[in-house]
């Protein structure tokens, strides 16, 4: 990984590997998002249209929900870290009911999040699936985790269970509904995927064939 320092106002790339209080030192003057994983700071790519509207479409929603309830809901602007694997990074949405614990006095580092929520891209769908969310099942305080595709109507709900175990389950139509039972919210998917359009397959020699 290559970090950029700046030194008599002129920018040298220089490798090296930060703890987790440097990374916040040069992650907090930064212009753009990095992740921060093994001691390297990696760069978060920018979110597509789809991405956003479905993002906020959700936040939306349990914002609504949970306006008188003891929980807060953050955007894709509050870190998260893991403290055992010293994973900082951008969840799209993080919820927290009860008293939020920070990492310092900056309070831009969340530690104890409720429920997290991450809409799918190509890129980085497999990482989300695996190595985040093995991350992110670390943290004591995570009860639901959701995965929300944005090619298609498809979110999948990871419910924390006894003897460290999660429950997964699937939405595919429209009608559908389902329940965030650790923050008593229920979400449809016509409301997150509310003014979200999906490519129509077309058809090679009487087959559909989707766009990649």
């Amino acid at each position: 990984m290559t970090l950029v320092h700046e030194t008599s106002n002129e920018l040298s790339r220089t490798p090296t590997t930060l703890t987790a209080a440097e990374y916040l030192v040069l992650e907090r003057a930064a212009e753009t998002k990095n992740e921060y994983i093994h001691g390297e700071m990696h760069p978060m790519t920018g979110a597509s249209r789809k991405h956003n509207l479905i993002a906020t479409n959700i936040l939306a929603s349990l914002h609504f929900q949970l306006r008188r309830q003891p929980c807060e809901v953050y955007p894709s602007d509050m870190r998260v870290k893991v403290e055992v694997t010293e994973l900082i990074t951008y969840p799209d949405i993080s919820i927290i009911c009860g008293e939020p614990c920070f990492d310092d006095s900056h309070k831009d580092t969340l530690l104890n999040p409720t429920v997290l929520v991450e809409v799918l891209s190509p890129p980085t769908a497999a990482y989300d699936r695996g190595d985040k969310f093995e991350n992110y099942r670390q943290l004591p305080s995570l009860q639901e985790y959701l995965l929300v595709a944005q090619d298609k109507m498809h979110v999948e709900q990871y419910c924390r269970q006894p003897a460290h175990t999660w429950l997964f389950t699937e939405f595919k139509r429209a009608s559908e509904y389902f329940a965030l039972h650790s923050i008593h919210c229920e979400l449809t998917l016509a409301d997150i995927y509310e003014k979200v359009t999906f490519d129509q397959p077309r058809l090679l020699n009487g087959q559909a064939h989707q766009e990649a």
